[in-house]
């Protein structure tokens, strides 16, 4: 679609009281799931990161990696195991996903967004030990419940001008090595950090209220309407998790939290910085 030079000024102007809102301040971006998957979604939101930060927008990417982790456990033979939505991690596979999570997708994603221009900086829940955990429950091994989380490098990195790219491992006192759940770190980071925003791209548009039918999106949800939706199954399924560490950001000092479809390019841009905005929006009453 091409556009005429007054309509590209038009689109410019509309995005100035957001760009001022969010000048300066720290957002966290949830990356996962299939917002992962295809070359192009990846590259438009590489890129809008890299806009974001170049209007002043202090952006602080936390990643996951269960496709990558599953694609590689079975290149070596090894079968996938999940209980209530979480992997099974014995210690062949905390190794897995330590070398995928903290290398090749972390390094993917810094490689990626230097190449459209941005200052970019892996680091792990492990690198100054930002994310202390204990084992969450012995059937389903090496993964980690976060006890505390220390977001002194994070802010370094972003003091020298880097896009913090974090992978979500995280270690105890002992030196184990855990999984973690990247919806629960990433909100627990937020929280820490005092964001302004915590998005989280997923493969869904958010919270509908008729799951088929799109135009029932809810836009705006209190924490205190969440018990009911939940009652009224329309939070259902794998979206009450991600839900839970939505309203748990919040109280933990989050102002905003969005869920948004992370298949739509820019999704990230058109949230953050239009009228219309894109998915659900939770907020404080």
């Amino acid at each position: 679609m091409e556009y005429s030079n007054a309509e590209r000024a038009s689109i410019l102007v509309q995005a100035l009281p957001y760009i001022q809102n969010y000048n300066g301040k720290i957002i966290v971006v949830k990356y996962g799931g299939n917002a992962m998957v295809e070359n192009q979604l990846i590259d438009s939101t590489m890129r809008d990161i890299v806009l974001l930060t170049l209007i002043g927008v202090k952006v602080v990417l936390v990643h996951g990696g269960g496709i990558e982790i599953n694609q590689t456990l079975k290149a070596i033979g090894k079968k996938s195991e999940f209980i209530n939505g979480l992997r099974v991690t014995d210690q062949e596979t905390i190794r897995v996903v330590q070398m995928v999570l903290a290398g090749k997708v972390n390094k993917d994603l810094v490689n990626l967004i230097q190449s459209k221009g941005g200052k970019a900086i892996g680091l792990s829940g492990i690198d100054g030990s930002m994310i202390e955990a204990k084992i969450k429950n012995q059937d389903l091994g090496y993964v980690g419940e976060i006890e505390k989380v220390n977001v002194n490098p994070i802010l370094d990195m972003i003091d020298k001008g880097y896009i913090p790219v974090v992978s979500t491992i995280g270690r105890d006192q002992e030196g184990n090595i855990y999984n973690i759940n990247a919806d629960t770190a990433a909100a627990k980071i937020a929280g820490e950090l005092g964001a302004e925003s915590l998005i989280t791209m997923t493969d869904i548009a958010g919270i509908l209220y008729d799951q088929n039918d799109p135009e029932t999106l809810l836009s705006v949800v209190k924490l205190s309407q969440i018990d009911q939706l939940i009652a009224d199954q329309v939070i259902t399924g794998g979206m009450i998790p991600k839900v839970e560490c939505s309203t748990n950001a919040l109280k933990w000092g989050v102002k905003r939290v969005f869920i948004i479809d992370g298949r739509i390019p820019h999704s990230l841009l058109i949230e953050t910085l239009t009228d219309a905005g894109i998915g659900t929006m939770f907020i404080k009453d």
